[in-house]
Formats: structure tokens, C-alpha cells, sequence
């Protein structure tokens, strides 16, 4: 998530930044974040993925007079370069056509209004990170568990600190569990974010078993009032069974833990490595029962079509994005706000679309 040269740990694995080399540009914003502001950062993280594609969209509709097939050829051009996907990009343009005939469009401006439309639409859902509301002190069932997955490297544990800053600033009592045993930097770093979050902290010594560290972070969360877990776990073992049958035991655990509780399995995905995020994503839902993706670097890529091709490939919606390197750049993903970003708001105020394809401000 920091513009610095990550260094290798013992096992030559890459790390995330050592607390020394974290850039010292701590919020002192210690107010629950508005939905404003948290629409204000989405729609920034999206800068240069809109500065890519919209004046493209916009010189496509102002130099065709109508709709026609080398209007529908180049915008699926565009769509491509953002990083969705052949097969998303060109089952896009299908329901625009669709779309456009049945809505009785006649010029490309009206073409892209509903572009932006069908696009929300695609992303709308009903799935929500943990709310505030759900973690009230009086919860019957808690701790709320998040468990976060994804390869070394993509952000996780700088997610699981930025979350867990979250969730003390709205109140809530959380811990921090070290569930990344096989590397000691791991450990360290989780600790680190700890600190910078003002949260508790579950560690454990290198090499002990995960499962077990995620069982006694239980359990003290139980003794001690805990309101949400969010445990890191490994993102790379020797080979795909080992880390597979180590995420399994994991969530077993958590299941027959806190089997009432609200739990929510995410995988954290660096938006900047494009259709690898697919791979991910199926490698990682083969075994943690995955509820959606929280996309990090968003504000360092143009690629911000992958959020798309994510929730059509995998049916899993996007629930969170990283836009900055500060502890609260990570914002709730909000469909509506992303469609307009991507296409450079292209469609008016006036269109009110929300209310036909499901969506809830």
C-alpha cells in the first residue's frame, strides 16, 4: 500500500513495510467517517482510471451521429483496456444493445447514460461489511469475526489495521489476531498496525499452528468484551494444499467458535495485478467460503474495470477499496459512485436509476 521498496523476510518472502520505513502521516481524525467523505475518496481513487477512459468514452459518443456498430466496437475497446475482461467487456456491450433497443435510445449520449446504468447494476448487492450497527456493546453474538485472506504482498495486513482503525473510532472493542505463523515479519507488522490503530493484539510465536492462535484469540475475545476479531492469516505456503488445508482449519475453527456470530470470509486483491485477480479468487474461494473481495492500490492503477469483472466472474461483490496509503483510505465500495467514476460521470444528475436496478443510498 506504500510507495516503498518491500524487503524480503527470512524465508524470501515479500513483506510489508517495517514500521521504521511506514510513512509517519498519521490521521488525527478521531470522528466516525461520513458517507461523504468516504464517496469524496472512491471517486478520487478512480482519478486515473477516469482519465484514461472518459475522454475516450466522450470523444467516441461526440464524433459518432448515431448508434451504430463502430460506435458499440469502440467503447468495447475501451471497456477492455480497463481491465475487465474480454468476456465481461463484450457481455456489457450485448445488454447495452439490448438495453438500447428496448429503451428507444437514439443518440450515443443516451447510449452512455445507460452504459453507467448497466454497469451499477451490474455491481449492486445486498452484501455489506460489518456495520457499526451490527457491533453494538450489548450484541448478543459477539465477537463479529473478519477473516481476511490474499496473497503476501496485496495489502493484508495493512487492511486488517485500517479496518480495526475503523471499528475503534465507531466505538468498538477489537482485536488483532496474528494468524500468519509462518513468517515472523508477518507477526511483527500485524503488532506494528496494532499500535497505529490503538487496537489489542493477539500474536503468537513463529511456526505455531494458525488454527490454535485463531482459537485462543477467540476465546480471549469472548473473556474480554470484544466486539470484532480480525484475524490475518498466511498468503503463501510451500505449495496451493498446504495453504488450502491451513485456510480450511482455520475457518473450521472460526466456525465452531463462534458459530452464531456474524462472520464475513474476505479476500484482499491488489487491483494493480488485473485479471490475476480472478486466479486469486477462485484459488482462494476453493476453500474459505469467500463473501467478497476488498480491493486494494485502486488510486494506483487505471484498471478500475477489474472491480467489474470480479463480481461477474465470481459473483462475489467488492465490499471495500484501498485509495491511499493513509490509515483511513480504505472506504465501503458504493456501486452507484463507481459506475459514474469509471465512465468520468458521464451520466446527468437527472437520471434516476437506483430505484430500477435495486440499489439503496
Amino acid at each position: 500500500m506504500f510507495n516503498i521498496f518491500r524487503k524480503k523476510d527470512r524465508n524470501g518472502e515479500e513483506s510489508e513495510p517495517e514500521e521504521s520505513a511506514i510513512k509517519k502521516e498519521e490521521s488525527t481524525e478521531e470522528v466516525p467517517p461520513t458517507r461523504e467523505s468516504w464517496l469524496k475518496k472512491l471517486t478520487g481513487g478512480l482519478q486515473r482510471t477516469r482519465d484514461k477512459v472518459a475522454g475516450r468514452i466522450q470523444e467516441i459518443a461526440a464524433s459518432r451521429r448515431g448508434i451504430d456498430d463502430d460506435f458499440y466496437d469502440d467503447v468495447l475497446e475501451v471497456l477492455i483496456e480497463t481491465d475487465m475482461g474480454m468476456e465481461v467487456a463484450e457481455e456489457m456491450i450485448k445488454r447495452l444493445r439490448r438495453e438500447v433497443g428496448a429503451r428507444g435510445a437514439r443518440d450515443t449520449g443516451e447510449a452512455c447514460d445507460l452504459l453507467v446504468e448497466l454497469i451499477g447494476r451490474s455491481l449492486a448487492s445486498e452484501m455489506k461489511t460489518i456495520s457499526a450497527d451490527e457491533l453494538t456493546p450489548d450484541i448478543e453474538n459477539k465477537p463479529a469475526v473478519v477473516l481476511l485472506t490474499g496473497v503476501n504482498g496485496s495489502g493484508k495486513t495493512t487492511v486488517c489495521g485500517k479496518l480495526s482503525k475503523r471499528y475503534r473510532v465507531l466505538g468498538r472493542k477489537v482485536l488483532l489476531v496474528a494468524a500468519d505463523t509462518f513468517r515472523a515479519a508477518a507477526i511483527d507488522q500485524l503488532k506494528v498496525w496494532a499500535e497505529r490503530a490503538k487496537v489489542d493484539f493477539q500474536g503468537a510465536s513463529e511456526g505455531k499452528d494458525p488454527s490454535s492462535v485463531v482459537y485462543d484469540g477467540l476465546s480471549r475475545a469472548k473473556a474480554e468484551g470484544h466486539d470484532v476479531v480480525i484475524v490475518d492469516t498466511a498468503g503463501r505456503l510451500q505449495n496451493k494444499v498446504n495453504l488450502m488445508n491451513e485456510l480450511g482449519k482455520i475457518r473450521r475453527t472460526v466456525d465452531k467458535q463462534v458459530q452464531e456470530n456474524p462472520i464475513q470470509s474476505l479476500l484482499v486483491v491488489d487491483s494493480t495485478t488485473g485479471q490475476n485477480a480472478i486466479t486469486q479468487a477462485e484459488v482462494f474461494g476453493e476453500v474459505a467460503k469467500l463473501d467478497g473481495i476488498i480491493l486494494t492500490k485502486l488510486d494506483g492503477t487505471a484498471r478500475g474495470g477489474i472491480v467489474l469483472a470480479i463480481k461477474e466472474r465470481m459473483n462475489l461483490p467488492v465490499v471495500e477499496v484501498g485509495v491511499g496509503e493513509g490509515i483511513d483510505d480504505l472506504v465501503p465500495f458504493d456501486a452507484a459512485t463507481y459506475a459514474r467514476s469509471l465512465l468520468g460521470d458521464l451520466a446527468g444528475d437527472e437520471i434516476d436509476w437506483r430505484s430500477r436496478s435495486g440499489f439503496n443510498d
